[in-house]
Order: structure tokens, then C-alpha cells, then sequence
């Protein structure tokens, strides 16, 4: 069976960026499985997937817009020290949660003073070219599409 939309595409990859530190890998460990063809996984590798069968290896190099996208300074915002709770001091690195209508996001504290927080809402991998060294181990058949959709990965 071949990856095209609606089917589940179990794969083991790689990933590093343009100098070659490796970000990501689930060589090792458990593969990852998605649903082919909702945007369950960047866009770029999704395209490259297509048509791909259980077996087949390829090596896949995506431009940011293919990938996490560029990076915006619309989602660098400063925020009061005082909106953090009690106890809790913000540092340079550090992943902190925040909600919105939308529901909740992930910002990096990049930067901070005596008064105000600086946060990064950008995905940490946003404006880098990324390279995926895939192995295809397995496609199936989604046994309930809209389930798996919702979901965006089998069971």
C-alpha cells in the first residue's frame, strides 16, 4: 500500500538542522505513526511522503515555508513580571504556558528585567532549514478516518 490521503504512514526518521545537530530521531525508540494528508506532520515532508511504500527510504531537505515556516516578530511580545504567579521566576530559556481564546499556547522566555518578560511564540525550529532522513516501515488503511483525523495518528 502506498502513503496517500487517509492512510496511516508509520515512519522512523532523523531530523537535523543545516549543521547537522540531530533535533529529533525515533531511531531507538517507537516510530511515528500519522494519518497521510490533514497536516498531521510538516507539510514538506507530507509532500514528499506521497506515493511513498513500507520499505522505501529518502533523505528530504525543506526550506522553513516547507517546514516550522519563518520566523515572525509579530510573536515576540513583552509581558509585566507581576502576570506570573507567586513564586515562580521566569529565566532565559525556559517553556512557559499560556491560554488564549484558542486555547493554549507555548512561549519561550527569552529574555528578562526587574519589571517585564520577554516571550518568544514562535516554534523553536521556525525560520531553519531542516533535514529528514526517513525510512517508511509501514502504510495501512485508517480504520475510522474521522476518528484518526481528529486525532491526527492512528490509536
Amino acid at each position: 500500500m502506498k502513503a496517500e490521503r487517509g492512510t496511516i504512514v508509520t515512519i522512523h526518521y532523523d531530523l537535523t538542522d543545516a549543521e547537522g545537530t540531530v533535533l529529533d530521531s525515533s531511531k531507538g525508540g517507537e516510530p511515528l505513526s500519522y494519518l497521510h494528508g490533514y497536516g498531521s506532520i510538516v507539510k514538506g515532508l507530507e509532500r514528499e511522503l506521497e506515493g511513498r511504500e513500507p520499505g522505501q527510504k529518502t533523505e528530504v531537505t525543506l526550506a522553513p515555508e516547507d517546514a516550522y515556516g519563518e520566523r515572525s516578530p509579530e510573536a515576540m511580545m513583552e509581558v509585566p513580571r507581576s502576570e506570573f504567579p507567586e513564586g515562580m521566576e521566569p529565566e532565559p530559556g525556559m517553556t512557559v504556558q499560556g491560554d488564549t481564546p484558542g486555547g493554549a499556547v507555548y512561549l519561550q522566555v527569552t529574555g528578562v528585567t526587574e519589571d517585564q518578560v520577554t516571550l518568544d511564540g514562535n516554534h523553536p525550529l521556525a525560520g531553519k532549514t531542516l533535514h529528514f532522513d526517513v525510512e517508511v516501515t509501514d502504510v495501512r488503511a485508517a480504520t475510522d478516518t474521522e476518528e484518526e483525523q481528529a486525532r491526527g495518528h492512528d490509536h
